[in-house]
């Protein structure tokens, strides 16, 4: 679900290797860019059961990589994260899956410190993280009581070639390609990035592992970098662009350092990233200037 994006090209891709049948179950069309031959594309929203009616075949495994990028839509929000996965968890509940897996995020924890460790007593802050949060609530809630072989993958901030211009890394280098003036915070936060290569070798990993079943397990590479150091990094590599530090004010609630123990994806998914981030990072310059 959300094949036509970011993720979903990268995982589809993957799994088009291993001569595996894919579908994409999403409200888009697939970007030129993103589009690959082979993939059977149906249009649908997750929050309308009606739509479900085109998914009239049986599937092994079921990623949720649905719901809404501009989270500036409250109801829309929470509609598509957590609405929409609890119906296409239901779809599903009968269907003799292997797995599922939900992709969760590391705002679920809110203002829990840093290095964050996987757990369900979560005080999530915005509208998105809450749907998250309740999403994962609903899920677990069907393993425990209807054995759902479902698995949630908490990411941090993930990053590579293929992403739209509306996170941190691609818009820094997209201004910086282009040369441009650029509003951003004083760059004192430290964050953690995942290349999309090594979290679609965490997906695949949780398909046939019986010990992922029911467990929320963490996605990033455990060393966080500041933001700061991120975007003069690319700047340098470009050899251009014009940040503004200190232009965007951090928000009150903002926490410095977000980063998570991947302790648990280690242990039980036998996954670690392998994408050092200066290899990751420019080699997505190289695809962002060569587009």
């Amino acid at each position: 679900m959300g094949g036509t994006g970011f993720i979903g090209y990268h995982l589809a891709k993957f799994c088009l290797k291993k001569k595996w049948d894919v579908t994409s179950f999403s409200k888009n069309e697939p970007k030129k860019i993103r589009k690959l031959n082979k993939i059977k594309y149906l249009k649908g929203d997750l929050y309308n059961k009606e739509d479900f009616r085109k998914i009239n075949f049986n599937f092994d495994y079921v990623v949720n990589l649905g719901g809404y990028v501009d989270h500036s839509n409250k109801v829309r929000t929470y509609n598509s994260h957590f609405i929409g996965c609890k119906n296409l968890s239901n779809f599903f509940l009968n269907k003799n899956i292997e797995s599922f897996v939900q992709m969760g995020s590391s705002g679920e924890y809110g203002r829990l410190k840093s290095p964050q460790k996987e757990n369900i007593n979560c005080r999530p802050m915005s509208i998105y993280n809450r749907a998250k949060f309740l999403a994962t609530k609903h899920l677990i809630n069907l393993y425990r009581k209807k054995n759902f072989p479902v698995t949630i993958l908490r990411l941090y901030q993930v990053y590579g070639p293929k992403q739209d211009i509306n996170r941190l890394i691609a818009i820094v280098i997209d201004s910086c390609t282009k040369n441009k003036k650029f509003s951003c915070s004083n760059g004192k936060q430290y964050r953690d990035f995942i290349h999309v290569d090594d979290l679609v070798q965490s997906i695949l990993k949780c398909f046939e592992n019986k010990k992922a079943k029911g467990q929320i397990i963490n996605i990033g590479t455990g060393k966080p970098k500041k933001i700061r150091n991120v975007i003069n990094l690319i700047k340098n590599k470009i050899k251009n662009g014009k940040p503004q530090f200190g232009k965007i004010k951090l928000r009150p609630e903002e926490m410095l350092k977000v980063y998570p123990k991947i302790s648990k994806a280690k242990k039980i998914l036998g996954w670690s990233p392998k994408i050092k981030f200066k290899n990751g990072l420019f080699s997505t310059i190289k695809f962002y200037q060569h587009d």
